[in-house]
């Protein structure tokens, strides 16, 4: 392969990296918003800010820990079918 066009391949890899990277700060930029708004939504009024913060924290964590699993889950059954080949 010549040394342009392993280059091109590279920097092609890159710029799919970190738009992929973009997209996803700005996914999680938007779920922030989302939540922060839906618990001032629910939360009563006068209820300390800590408390706030903590149930935002808290559903953050549990929505991070399942997608996270999910997608686990999901590689290793693409390695299964990997392995069965």
């Amino acid at each position: 392969m010549k040394k342009a066009d392993k280059f091109r391949k590279e920097f092609l890899k890159t710029m799919i990296q970190l738009a992929t990277a973009g997209f996803g700060l700005t996914a999680a930029l938007a779920w922030n918003e989302a939540i922060q708004a839906f618990i001032k939504k629910v939360v009563p009024v006068g209820t300390s800010d800590l408390f706030s913060k903590m149930i935002y924290a808290f559903i953050v964590t549990a929505i991070a820990v399942t997608i996270t699993y999910i997608l686990g889950k999901m590689l290793q059954n693409e390695e299964k079918k990997e392995e069965k080949k």
